[in-house]
């Protein structure tokens, strides 16, 4: 596994147990998928006005969120994602990136009453598993999405 977490805001300590534990969710997510070889990803930790930022550019809404997730193949409308694999069964996937908002990830936690730690745990599964190409357009599938996300997160003891 290839992991990269690119810190780049100061506004929130990121501790060695919260980038450890963020490998851990990469881990547990590919394991639950199912997925052949071994990911590569990178996890961008920011604050609310860089993610603002992202939003707007790429996605055009002039407002900070919590998480965004990059791909590594873009998608085109109607489109799946399509992972690189490599032609060894174990060579690694390109997967691309999540950019996570630590400033909202405080916010969060303290407005939903649960540790940060759960939050970032919540906010990184959750961009992995669009990544990986799973959505929540339908409410089937946003129940479905939500339910792996929890058994992500209940392997690491991070609930509510």
């Amino acid at each position: 596994m290839e992991l990269a977490i690119l810190n780049q805001q100061d506004k929130v300590p990121v501790l060695a147990d919260l980038q450890e534990m963020m490998g851990e969710i990469v881990r547990i997510c590919w394991k639950q998928q199912g997925r052949p070889g071994s990911p590569e990803v990178s996890i961008v930790l920011c604050d609310n006005e860089q993610i603002r930022e992202l939003n707007r550019d790429y996605r055009g809404i002039d407002e900070s969120t919590d998480v965004l997730s990059f791909p590594q193949e873009e998608m085109g409308e109607g489109e799946e994602v399509v992972l690189q694999l490599s032609s060894d069964p174990a060579g690694p996937v390109l997967l691309g990136d999540v950019v996570i908002s630590l400033e909202k990830a405080v916010e969060q936690s303290q407005s939903y009453g649960h540790s940060f730690e759960r939050e970032v745990g919540y906010l990184l599964a959750h961009g992995l598993l669009h990544l990986l190409g799973m959505d929540h357009s339908t409410e089937e599938d946003r129940a479905r999405m939500r339910e792996k996300e929890e058994q992500i997160l209940a392997q690491l003891q991070l609930t509510r």
